[in-house]
């Protein structure tokens, strides 16, 4: 329930079939929805008005639209989370009562809340949370709103200190609403929205807790958060622990290692140490990407140092120095140089090295160059957080009127690109930030010009409003890998600014200069970050081309002809231009221990060569994850189909089919 009273005032309500209902400014909004029909106020655990949920106990005080939301609304989602959130404070107060309480939000797939207490939590005090948490949900307390004065508030608070904390951010003189919720014997400064009551909150799992700083600040007080999931059905939050599971088996930090392809070292935070067999798979992510793009693009290198004033014309110095490693002159003592965080004024550079004529354009400079961007070390996380990386970056500059053509080229190929892996893509379509550059009328002419050659590709998408680049509006790609997860990934950014800041230029039809439009794409985007995606997408079972060792020829037992024979195998693959190795200790070691190392490191395809293999001029071909099938073929034609299937790059990532019975 809620303590605010209805007033004089009407308001109108349109509902999703177009119909009206007009009630009293003050009435709840679940009054609202019992007066639309019973049926619906039995299974309604929220409401959306203009947009913004709300709870079933808010007053409403505007008009508008207004839906309800059950449990099939993607909506409702969120307002679970939330009170799972507060059941978990609750069950945390319960057991320890000294713990005082800081914020509880859901977030992607879960929630959390933060807590201040002298010591860290254990696994153990993480599962009594949850039994609790149980007994709270089964006593199916209502979540009770009341609205409180500024100085009502602090007194109810008063015990909370982290809590009154918060309520000194509120200005007195703001018409803002402050509110508290209720459940059972819990009380939480908060906004809502809340599901009616506990009992809502069946399914759900603590996941683990880790340190906080209280208001992401490291100046303050260790904060310990507890995460957690909750879900409407039983069988979605077994699909998510599912999920997690598979996350925690494919983590490219520990396959890096197991597979041995990269390491981290202290000397070097957030720079990646690639391994001989990492580079292999580095390179020829590389090289399929250089492959793609040999025709339509020119590929540069550029210096991975610059002046000061470059990023001061480009806007970086003024936007995003702070995430810069800038160099210190020993001369001035000033810090008048940087390590260059992303490629485009260096590409700028090199456009206006000579006279452009619009017969040049579009033209598309490539590059992998090495860049540093200066993360905060509690951000770096494996490969998908560093601050050394090579971005596959390209630059189109490009006539005005020849936009729509390239976007259309560039969103192909990268949708082409993703499906090479099996990856499954979104679009999305991001509008100006709050931080830019340039004037509204130049945004305006951006988003309008890329908006447009989006729609004329004719793929859905969604809008995300203010998540622009600083300097432009862009087209997004999600990617969703093997075990369900997105990932943003390579990006198509229009750029009216940059011309203008470089003053870039190029002779039109009319032997008048003309300003060009730049248009930023990435698709990889961090190389890095990228291969942690494949990683784990694949579990480490990557595609025979792809794959670091493509086969590995082990001789069966330690007959000189068997040894001899399988050298020559190895030579012959490599001649077909495999990757094939040969322990180089093969006739030391137990042929069942070489099996075993294969199969560890994931390798596509074992070449067995045995007495009968030697005296045949054949070999016997295990794929990975056969066991103990194989087929065996004359070396010739194993050769040609492995050849084949690493050159068609095959998606399947069990090594291909010839290992069927």
């Amino acid at each position: 329930m809620s303590n605010v009273a209805p007033t004089n005032r009407e308001i109108t309500l349109t509902l999703p079939d177009g119909s009206r209902r007009t009630v009293t400014a003050g009435t709840l909004a679940g009054d609202v929805v019992g007066s639309i029909g019973e049926g619906l106020r039995r299974h309604a655990l929220a409401v959306e008005v203009n947009g913004e949920i709300r709870d079933l106990v808010t007053p409403l005080r505007e008009g508008g639209t207004f839906r309800a939301l059950t449990s099939r609304d993607g909506g409702a989602l969120d307002v679970l989370r939330h009170s799972a959130a507060h059941v978990l404070a609750t069950a945390v107060r319960r057991l320890r009562p000294e713990a005082k309480i800081g914020f509880g939000p859901p977030i992607e797939n879960g929630f959390y809340y933060d807590f201040e207490v002298d010591e860290p939590f254990t696994p153990a005090d993480l599962e009594a949370f949850e039994e609790e948490m149980r007994r709270v949900s089964a006593e199916a307390s209502p979540f009770e709103r009341e609205e409180l004065s500024l100085e009502q508030a602090r007194d109810r608070m008063a015990d909370d200190p982290l809590k009154v904390e918060r309520i000194a951010d509120f200005d007195a003189d703001s018409d803002e609403v402050i509110s508290t919720y209720t459940n059972g014997d819990f009380t939480d400064l908060c906004r809502g929205p809340h599901v009616p009551d506990t009992s809502h909150v069946r399914h759900f799992r603590l996941l683990n807790a880790a340190g906080a700083y209280w208001r992401g600040d490291s100046d303050r007080q260790m904060l310990q958060r507890i995460y957690g999931t909750a879900w409407f059905r039983a069988k979605d939050l077994k699909s998510h622990l599912h999920r997690l599971e598979e996350a925690k088996r494919r983590d490219h930090r520990v396959l890096g290692k197991r597979l041995d392809l990269f390491h981290f070292h202290p000397s070097a935070p957030g720079a990646a140490f690639w391994t001989p067999r990492g580079t292999v798979l580095y390179n020829a992510l590389v090289a399929f990407e250089r492959d793609l793009q040999r025709e339509d693009f020119l590929e540069v290198r550029t210096p991975l140092m610059y002046d000061k004033a470059l990023w001061e014309t480009s806007g970086h110095w003024d936007k995003y120095r702070e995430d810069m490693f800038l160099i210190l002159n020993n001369d001035s003592g000033d810090y008048d140089a940087s390590l260059k965080p992303m490629n485009c004024p260096s590409h700028y550079l090199l456009y206006r090295t000579v006279r452009r004529s619009y017969r040049d354009l579009p033209l598309r400079y490539l590059t992998f160059d090495v860049l540093h961007r200066n993360e905060v070390t509690g951000a770096l996380s494996g490969l998908t957080r560093v601050r050394q990386f090579q971005q596959d970056d390209c630059h189109c500059i490009v006539t005005e009127d020849q936009v729509p053509d390239e976007v259309a080229f560039l969103v192909r190929f990268i949708l082409d690109f993703y499906e090479t892996f099996g990856l499954e893509t979104s679009v999305k379509f991001s509008t100006r930030p709050e931080v830019r550059i340039g004037d509204d009328a130049l945004w305006d002419r951006a988003e309008g010009g890329l908006l447009a050659a989006l729609e004329e590709t004719g793929l859905p998408y969604e809008i995300e409003e203010g998540e622009g680049a600083f300097y432009g509006p862009k087209i997004d790609f999600d990617i969703t890998d093997s075990i369900g997860r997105a990932w943003q990934c390579g990006t198509i950014q229009l750029d009216y600014v940059a011309p203008e800041r470089f003053e870039l230029e190029y002779v039109g039809p009319d032997n008048r200069m003309h300003r060009p439009v730049v248009i930023h794409r990435a698709v990889a985007g961090s190389m890095e970050r990228f291969l942690a995606i494949l990683i784990e997408h694949f579990a480490g079972d990557f595609p025979l081309w792809l794959a670091p060792e493509q086969v590995r020829v082990i001789p069966i037992g330690t007959d000189a002809a068997a040894e001899e024979a399988a050298s020559a195998v190895a030579g012959r693959l490599g001649e077909a231009g495999l990757r094939a190795r040969l322990h180089p200790r093969a006739a030391e070691v137990d042929f069942r221990e070489q099996i075993k190392e294969a199969s560890h490191l994931k390798i596509p395809y074992m070449a067995l060569v045995g007495r009968r293999e030697a005296a045949d001029g054949t070999v016997s071909l295990r794929a990975r994850g056969a066991r103990k099938r194989q087929v065996t073929l004359p070396l010739d034609e194993a050769a040609a189909r492995l050849r084949h299937e690493s050159e068609a790059r095959e998606l399947w990532g069990a090594g291909g089919t010839m290992a069927a019975p």
